[in-house]
């Protein structure tokens, strides 16, 4: 299993491959997980795929807030996608072996969609407060130009603040364990495997977390404070709930996004106890969101919910 590779490149590593040994602690059975977890993928897809048919087909959904919530479907199916074929044929056909650059690989890119999403809620929540405070100034603020300008933006912001994530992670030494107690190639994981010292990549998984994930939290908190602030001076309480309703789908996204990422930190420290909990919180993070977002913002949002109607009953009609 273990082998020296001889290209120079790559001679820091004394292991060919990591084993992917799914969930911790319940090998035996874990296949069982797979059905939940495939329909799990398969709501995701759809769902987001049916969201991206109808912004796309009604005329009254071209507006920045639907387009935010389509770049946000894009970044959700991407998500689900980097990890769940890979855990599916691990629980299926025991497709445990994942070669160094690959693993590198998914580690990049679930940190690049990861720190996406929380990107795109803030762009979201910038949107609704733009919307609520300044009506007047909307159409001149958030135009088709500034969707695309901060989307670009959160696009070159995550992908180069994340490669040095895998890039410090292969600059450790693996030299003799290389089966990793998880569904996927998370950082501390992988790390967690290596002979020499690993706190450079602690420190700038911290790092990453306080800066992006921490300052997108911030800002989607004080959006949502000014948000209230200017719904309170509003004389007519039927406006102040219509101005809240707007966001209440946002919020429980963004609640549920951000409660699981810190239950998973905190879980993380138990991880010798219970090594099962922060591994399966990583991988339900991961594919319920993709799953939850669509189908929170259909049935919460008028228009979508118009236009899911529309676009199902031109399929009954055209069956």
């Amino acid at each position: 299993m273990f082998q020296d590779l001889t290209h120079s490149n790559i001679s820091k590593f004394q292991v060919s491959e990591f084993i992917l040994m799914g969930f911790p602690g319940i090998h035996t059975w874990q296949h069982w997980l797979s059905l939940p977890l495939a329909l799990l993928y398969l709501l995701a897809l759809t769902a987001n795929i049916l969201i991206l048919i109808i912004i796309n087909q009604e005329a009254t959904l071209h507006q920045p807030m639907y387009h935010f919530l389509g770049i946000l479907a894009v970044v959700d199916m991407g998500l689900a996608t980097t990890i769940m074929p890979k855990i599916l044929a691990i629980l299926w056909f025991s497709a445990k072996a994942i070669s160094l650059p690959e693993c590198f690989a998914q580690m990049y890119v679930i940190h690049c969609f990861v720190v996406m999403e929380s990107g795109i809620f803030v762009c979201m929540a910038i949107d609704r407060y733009v919307a609520i405070c300044k009506p007047l100034r909307y159409p001149a603020i958030v135009t088709d130009s500034f969707v695309v300008k901060v989307t670009v933006f959160m696009a070159l912001r995550n992908s180069l603040a994340t490669i040095p994530v895998p890039v410090l992670a292969a600059q450790r030494h693996y030299c003799s364990q290389n089966q990793i107690e998880h569904c996927l190639c998370s950082n501390l994981g992988v790390t967690s495997l290596s002979c020499d010292d690993r706190t450079i990549n602690s420190i700038y998984q911290l790092f990453l977390a306080w800066t992006l994930m921490g300052s997108d939290l911030a800002l989607i908190f004080l959006s949502y404070v000014l948000i209230l602030h200017s719904v309170l001076k509003l004389n007519s309480a039927e406006a102040a709930s219509k101005a809240l309703s707007t966001c209440t789908s946002h919020l429980i996204l963004i609640l549920f996004f951000y409660t699981v990422i810190v239950v998973i930190s905190i879980t993380h420290n138990a991880a010798i106890t219970l090594p099962l909990v922060p591994v399966l919180l990583n991988v339900l993070h991961n594919v319920i969101p993709p799953a939850l977002n669509p189908i929170v913002y259909a049935l919460k949002n008028k228009e979508l919910r118009h236009g899911l109607y529309k676009a199902l009953k031109l399929n009954i009609k055209s069956s």
